[in-house]
């Protein structure tokens, strides 16, 4: 009797990609994963959703390969199967592509030290999310990491949340953006992922958060002739001075980042 082929969990989304579309999250990745990554037993790394090409599949790979560990093996995992046979060319030792949904399919089992998965659940309900998330994390090794986002076509604004193993609740939120290209930091808002983007709203803690960065950042107009970059530390200090427990240090926010765990922006009930 033939095995029973399950239907992967998930529905084929548009697919849109752009090269080094997700570089803010992957040097977010080399600062917060990489001692995880390099302490597993198995380095294996899931890019969950790659779209209609494979680039930031190829790109992760080369970062973490370079960075982090020479064995690292990355699997991009992709609902549509003419995606996967597209990306087959691509392959190499220590990069792959199969078939699969958020049940994130392995061979024997394995449990991956990482998922990424980003713009792919922007494309659902938000009802749904905790269900893909606890769907995700129950398939990662004890100490991985889930992470989920969204970004702008090219990669100036992305957003994103930081799972671990069995869990439906993030630990931290993060966002990032390319300075020079905002007027306020709430533009980012249209990027937030699927489980905050509705609720920009006031009342709720996100919709807080971005007008405590407003504000901030209007308080330190005095600081445009020494660029974008210097403003936005400033702004990051001013914010940390009112009482947001932003996490990290100067070197993460001098990159247009910033980091908040996630009780900050928790959605209300």
């Amino acid at each position: 009797m033939a095995p029973t082929v399950r239907k992967p969990i998930g529905d084929i989304t548009r697919g849109t990609t752009h090269p080094n579309r997700l570089r803010r999250c992957d040097r977010w990745v080399l600062h917060a994963v990489c001692p995880t990554i390099r302490a597993a037993a198995d380095p294996l790394v899931v890019d969950l959703g790659y779209g209609a090409s494979p680039i930031t599949t190829v790109e992760m790979f080369q970062r973490v390969h370079e960075h982090v560990r020479a064995d690292i093996e990355v699997i991009g995992i992709e609902i549509d199967p003419e995606r996967v046979q597209a990306a087959q060319s691509l392959a190499q030792p220590g990069l792959s592509f199969h078939t699969g949904g958020f049940e994130v399919p392995m061979a024997g089992n394995r449990q991956p030290i990482m998922i990424r998965a980003f713009n792919v659940l922007r494309q659902y309900e938000e009802v749904g999310v905790v269900a893909a998330w606890r769907t995700m994390t129950a398939r990662l090794a004890l100490e991985g990491f889930l992470v989920e986002g969204t970004c702008d076509e090219i990669g100036r604004l992305s957003t994103w949340v930081a799972l671990r193993s069995h869990s439906d609740t993030p630990e931290t939120f993060s966002m990032s953006m390319q300075l020079n290209s905002i007027e306020q930091p709430s533009d980012i808002a249209p990027r937030l992922p699927k489980a905050l983007i509705h609720r920009n709203v006031p009342g709720e803690r996100i919709h807080d958060l971005l007008r405590t960065l407003d504000d901030a950042w209007l308080s330190q107009a005095a600081m445009i002739p020494f660029g974008a970059r210097q403003r936005w530390l400033a702004t990051v200090e001013t914010v940390l001075a009112q009482g947001v427990p932003v996490l990290g240090t100067k070197q993460r926010w001098r990159l247009g980042e910033l980091t908040v765990p996630w009780d900050v922006v928790r959605p209300n009930k």
